[in-house]
């Protein structure tokens, strides 16, 4: 039976030849993942059951960067808690605030490899497919299972495929690409299916800009996002990893629930209006909005390649004194990166305010949260009410390249126009 890379995937970590969609299957985990907004849950609910072990230190991963620095008080002390249980059972890939978000730093670290499948209490787990790996977003009741015994069940998806043809004109990227998918399946349309990403706009991408559109898959309510890994992720992971790698392809000819086609060719910069990441216009229906508040960065769009298309257009200016922008490298190493080529100088410079690695203001607990009468552009992954502060702040989502032209003008402006 010719199998599609989800179903390839999940029969490898189900120790099958092949599975079904549709299929209830119990599968192996081949990294347990938490963070601090997450995971306290889950130890919680181990403490309740009187489980004191876990399934394979070694194969989990726990990041402690989500509210860096702390917060408050409590936000600390759960930290702290993270911490040391990690000490307790020798968890060696324990990141704590100074690192990063999870999603960015386990494929920089070379934790995520083609072939895997992963579970992590995070909605965007997702975005571990552009290496082909399959990402399982979980509860934190699910996630405290799967740490005290390394398996979990699932229902295999049913396959929907998009394919990018077509070339990208300029200031077009990944995140027009996955705006453009989302304005056409819609925030349900894909609800419990893995999206599986193809097609030579794919190809032409690097592979920090495909994190971007698995990343995202979630908006669409699928249950994953994958790519095939090719000779870039090979090439992406030869430096970060000597572990052994075996990438699986879906198989010519095997049956997707539907397929659906991005034409690239004559996409344009788009932008998601308030409040659903469906809610997609071409950026010249909303040119002229005026906008208070800008961010740059985090799991979506916040690695070296799109502080770097910001830096480019805000190179030499300065933005309006209205205006706030502020930019959060998704890792150290993106900021480290970033602070060796100039790239922050540049941005500080224009007037950003630099935050440090994380989550920043996306969640809306602090680092640039947003008020009632606030418009912000940003380049994050949702836009619901109240996702970044106040319930009646308005939120669009952007590419970098139109983020950063927004910074300039104060209004929501097409990067091509500069």
């Amino acid at each position: 039976m010719k199998q599609t890379l989800t179903q390839k995937l999940i029969a490898r970590a189900a120790d099958r030849d092949s599975v079904r969609s549709g299929e209830v299957v119990t599968v192996r985990v081949d990294l347990a993942m938490g963070n601090d907004i997450t995971l306290p849950f889950a130890l919680k609910r181990l403490e309740e059951a009187g489980i004191d072990h876990v399934f394979d230190a070694a194969r989990i991963c726990i990041t402690s960067g989500r509210h860096a620095p702390f917060r408050d008080i409590e936000a600390a002390a759960m930290g702290r808690h993270i911490q040391q249980f990690c000490e307790r059972h020798g968890i060696e890939h324990f990141y704590g605030h100074a690192q990063g978000m999870d999603h960015a730093l386990a494929p920089e670290l070379g934790l995520i490899r083609p072939g895997m499948l992963i579970c992590n209490a995070d909605s965007h787990t997702c975005t571990y497919g552009a290496l082909g790996a399959f990402g399982v977003p979980m509860g934190s009741t699910d996630i405290a299972y799967v740490l005290a015994f390394g398996e979990t069940w699932l229902r295999v998806p049913e396959t929907i495929r998009v394919e990018y043809a077509g070339q990208r004109g300029a200031f077009v990227t990944s995140k027009d690409m996955v705006l453009a998918t989302t304005r056409l399946l819609g925030v349900d349309g894909a609800r419990y299916k893995a999206l599986e990403f193809g097609g030579e706009g794919i190809t032409d991408l690097s592979v920090d800009e495909r994190f971007t559109i698995t990343n995202m898959a979630i908006e669409m309510g699928a249950k994953t996002g994958l790519m095939a890994p090719d000779d870039k992720v090979m090439a992406y992971l030869a430096g970060r990893t000597t572990q052994p790698m075996a990438p699986l392809v879906a198989d010519d000819g095997a049956d997707c629930e539907r397929s659906v086609r991005i034409d690239l060719d004559t996409l344009e910069p788009m932008v998601a209006r308030p409040y659903s990441p469906a809610n997609v216009a071409a950026i010249s229906e909303l040119a002229g909005v005026r906008v208070t508040q800008v961010n740059i960065g985090t799991c979506t769009n916040g690695r070296l390649v799109d502080l770097q298309q910001a830096a480019s257009l805000l190179r030499g200016h300065r933005v309006p004194k209205h205006m706030r922008l502020i930019v959060t490298p998704a890792t150290q190493n993106v900021y480290k990166e970033a602070l060796r080529t100039g790239t922050l100088e540049v941005l500080a410079e224009a007037g950003a305010t630099i935050n440090p690695p994380g989550c920043g203001p996306c969640g809306g607990w602090h680092l640039g949260a947003v008020t009632v009468d606030d418009v912000c552009l940003t380049t994050h992954n949702r836009n619901f009410h109240g996702r970044m502060g106040h319930v009646d702040g308005q939120i669009y989502l952007a590419s970098p390249f139109v983020a950063a032209a927004t910074a300039l003008t104060g209004t929501i402006t097409d990067p091509r126009s500069l």
